[in-house]
């Protein structure tokens, strides 16, 4: 007996003896690896031991945590509040009309067409009207305030309106259709939404036709503060002087030989089948090859839209997190084909878009959960410390008005300078 216990004991103090040996070994190396200048993150080991990286951008990841820049006019009895530098995360601003659409999303019920008279009307009432921007999947837009949608729908602005004691909801669909829906929603909710803004005389396009044949000519849903707000100068940057943390994200070892660069002075690293670009203007472009060492959380193989867009927009702010920017990306398009699904990102400064030339700011391409290709334009916007000269909003009417139909909005154009000024579009 004493025979086999000295001999379990030996065993165990054998097991002991091995597993600090190992740890001893993976301390040294770290150290080492450390003194040498290589980041050693918590795929470096999966690495050495041939397991996928494999980045879960999703986990515990909703979309009411990105910010969305959303366009508001909260219209009473005596007036109306217009904000055109808002987003979805603006606690203190945009809390009580997030709760209302919540509400709104959550009890809406059988959409049926109407006019397009009928949506402008309502709008006249107390109502609040909500701009994205641009279209989205309503199950997208009902994520942004934690509300459920299951209706195959895109659109990009929505009234709530008050009709009797309920409130109707109506939207203008990416089909160019007005559709309404009846909801759970009370006029007395409605009212108490309003009653959190200070009505004032912002008004639409539209409520200026009458008095001035200018306002005729430009888009009735051009939404014009009386009184235009203060947007910061920015200052631009794209350099990407070290990128051995881009290459850690992304899941490759930055200490690669296997690399080259093109004659265009593109510079490719290759690592399995995954490849990398990084383009003289330091935008980005990654393959996975068919392997997937990027994912996001989905319930199934092929990810809802919702799940896209939060996976995709946590991913790329993950991926953006060591630079310092005032700027961030919000999703401008999305679009699903069987397994495929691709999403376009645009750049927003406090609500404000930042238009860039030649395309979208990031799109991923989505395999099943598999992020298939991404690329990224890296700008960092910084703050100048002086406000943009916007022309006086019946000067920027009347420059607008030769562009029949088109709709006057506030955003910045970045054409590749340093600094860049809010200023007036018409699209």
């Amino acid at each position: 007996m004493e025979e086999k216990q000295r001999k379990r004991r030996d065993f165990r103090q054998n097991v002991a003896i091995a597993l600090l040996s190992v740890s001893a070994v993976i301390l040294f190396a770290q150290t080492q690896l450390y003194n040498l200048g290589v980041d050693i993150g918590s795929s470096y080991f999966d690495r050495l031991t041939g397991v996928p990286v494999q980045t879960d951008s999703a986990a515990g990841g909703q979309l009411s945590d990105l910010a969305a820049p959303v366009r508001v006019a909260v219209t009473g009895t005596y007036g109306r509040y217009a904000n055109v530098t808002l987003t979805t995360a603006d606690q203190e601003l945009f809390s009580p009309l997030s709760t209302l659409l919540c509400g709104i999303l959550g009890s809406a019920q059988t959409y049926t067409t109407c006019g397009g008279q009928e949506f402008l009307d309502a709008l006249s009432g107390p109502s609040v009207y909500y701009d994205f921007l641009s279209p989205l999947p309503l199950s997208v837009i009902a994520g942004f305030v934690d509300a459920e949608w299951d209706v195959e729908l895109s659109a990009r602005r929505l009234v709530v309106s008050a009709q009797g004691d309920s409130v109707v909801l109506y939207l203008l669909d990416d089909a160019g259709r007005y559709l309404r829906c009846a909801t759970a929603v009370s006029a007395a909710e409605l009212e108490e939404a309003v009653s959190h803004y200070e009505l004032g005389n912002d008004m639409f396009a539209f409520d200026g036709a009458e008095s001035n044949s200018h306002y005729q000519e430009i888009s009735p849903l051009s939404l014009l503060p009386a009184e235009l707000p203060a947007l910061p100068c920015l200052t631009v940057d794209s350099s990407l002087s070290d990128t051995t943390w881009l290459l850690n994200a992304l899941g490759f070892n930055p200490n690669t030989q296997n690399r080259y660069q093109e004659s265009s002075g593109t510079e490719v690293i290759m690592e399995g089948e995954r490849a990398l670009y990084i383009r003289p203007d330091n935008s980005i472009y990654y393959q996975s090859g068919g392997e997937p060492f990027l994912t996001i959380s989905a319930a199934e193989e092929v990810p809802t839209l919702r799940e896209a867009a939060a996976g995709t927009g946590l991913l790329l702010n993950a991926l953006l997190s060591p630079i310092t920017s005032d700027a961030g990306l919000y999703l401008e398009s999305i679009r699903q084909n069987g397994a495929v699904t691709v999403l376009c990102f645009a750049y927003q400064v406090s609500g404000v878009p930042i238009r860039l030339s030649g395309g979208c700011a990031a799109e991923v391409t989505l395999t099943g959960n598999a992020v298939s290709a991404l690329s990224l334009r890296f700008r960092q916007y910084a703050i100048a410390g002086e406000d943009s000269l916007l022309l006086p909003l019946r000067q920027a009417v009347a420059i607008a008005a030769k562009q029949q139909g088109a709709e006057l909005t506030i955003g910045y154009a970045d054409n590749g300078g340093s600094t860049i000024s809010a200023t007036w579009l018409a699209d």
